[in-house]
């Protein structure tokens, strides 16, 4: 195991287009998001790895001695399988963590026991390392910031085994891996993402580890080789929502109303496929007129999405308050709350921005100005992090 300092990051995720719709097989376009999770592992104190995520106000300690001692041989060296139900609760046991359902402190621990067992003990090694993990995701938004988690404790541990190689030419401050080596950290993060969700569709640690966009369709992902970085605007009205209550009120209006609700999950699918087409051209020469084309894209779809049920007051208050400052917005998500996201063209100025982030904050909702369509997973030298984020990473 290398016995460097390792500062790894990784973007989170948000739906452009294809809520919903996307679960009766149409198409759905993920996008990453530069809002980003960052991982730092370095040499921790003889016979201890200790984790500390300051987000979630947790740093817990275990003595490496007895992980040997608990689990002597590799945890499950094949990244392909799902965890084994005996070895999980096996981690449960050891770590002292309660009873089902575990919140989510308790299933960051897991995930991170899993993979450090697995990935770690490939090698029959077992490394003191003290891991810091800092993030920009709000945790449960929907935004994936347990896959930029997975994906970078994956790349982590890979690359201090000697797995994969560090990417970064001399004199680089950053780096990024080869095709084949985004597969493999994809895999585990994949391990990652089964442990803490149990039945994940794989997008969410795809978009963190590849970055840019991806087209999902009943099961397969494919990655947008041309895609442009968009900017936006991020809000969260804070408003909870159960995802799972959402699809199936989707899913029983649907039975009950075919005929109508079906020509519009088509037409949904179809605004999934534009703007697919109209990311690879903007991608070689963007022009206003395409920033207009996504503007009603955009508006078209959370019109669609309301005539499904998934809307909510607070949604239809943010995109009025954006389009009184002449921005277009869209739920990203579930929907019923939640997130949105608001298109910035290039002739926004950033007067008007910040106009209407205060009004959206006055409504009590919390903004981010950022941009979609980022790199993956990437390896970072210390002087390329914001002092922001080597204070969070050093626990300032």
């Amino acid at each position: 195991m290398s016995a460097k300092t390792t500062v790894v990051s990784a973007p989170g995720k948000a739906i452009l287009h294809g809520e919903h719709s996307v679960v009766h097989g149409k198409v759905a376009l993920a996008v990453a998001l530069n809002l980003r999770t960052f991982l730092q592992f370095r040499p921790g104190d003889p016979d201890r790895v200790t984790v500390s995520l300051p987000n979630l106000g947790l740093r817990r300690t275990w003595e490496v001695s007895d992980l040997r001692r608990v689990f002597p041989e590799p945890l499950d060296p094949n990244p392909s399988a799902a965890p084994a139900p005996e070895k999980m609760e096996k981690l449960k046991e050891f770590a002292g963590l309660g009873p089902e359902p575990l919140d989510s402190q308790g299933l960051a621990l897991l995930a991170f026991l899993y993979l450090y067992t697995a990935i770690g003990g490939t090698d029959g090694a077992r490394p003191n390392v003290d891991v810091v993990v800092w993030s920009e995701l709000p945790p449960g938004a929907g935004l994936g910031s347990s896959a930029a988690f997975s994906v970078c404790l994956a790349a982590c541990l890979l690359l201090s085994c000697g797995r994969i190689p560090d990417p970064r030419k001399e004199g680089d401050d950053v780096g990024r891996w080869t095709e084949e080596e985004l597969e493999l950290i994809n895999l585990w993060a994949f391990v990652g993402e089964k442990v803490i969700h149990g039945n994940p569709s794989g997008v969410d640690n795809a978009v963190a580890t590849w970055g840019g966009a991806l087209r999902y369709q009943t099961g397969t992902i494919s990655h947008l080789t041309r895609v442009p970085s968009l900017r936006i605007l991020l809000t969260n009205t804070k408003v909870p929502r159960s995802t799972k209550a959402l699809v199936a009120g989707v899913h029983e209006k649907l039975l009950k109303f075919p005929k109508i609700l079906a020509p519009l999950l088509t037409s949904m699918d179809a605004i999934s496929q534009e703007c697919e087409g109209l990311l690879a051209t903007m991608a070689e020469a963007p022009v206003t007129s395409h920033y207009a084309v996504l503007e009603e894209l955009m508006d078209l779809n959370q019109h669609f999405l309301n005539a499904l049920g998934v809307g909510h007051p607070s949604l239809d208050r943010l995109c009025h308050v954006t389009a009184a400052h002449g921005l277009h917005s869209k739920l990203t998500g579930a929907g019923g709350g939640g997130c949105a996201i608001t298109l910035l063209g290039p002739g926004v100025e950033a007067s008007q921005v910040e106009a209407t982030k205060r009004d959206l904050q006055d409504c009590g909702y919390q903004c981010w100005e950022t941009a979609i369509g980022v790199p993956g997973v990437t390896l970072h030298a210390p002087s390329s992090l914001t002092t922001e984020v080597l204070r969070a990473l050093d626990g300032l």
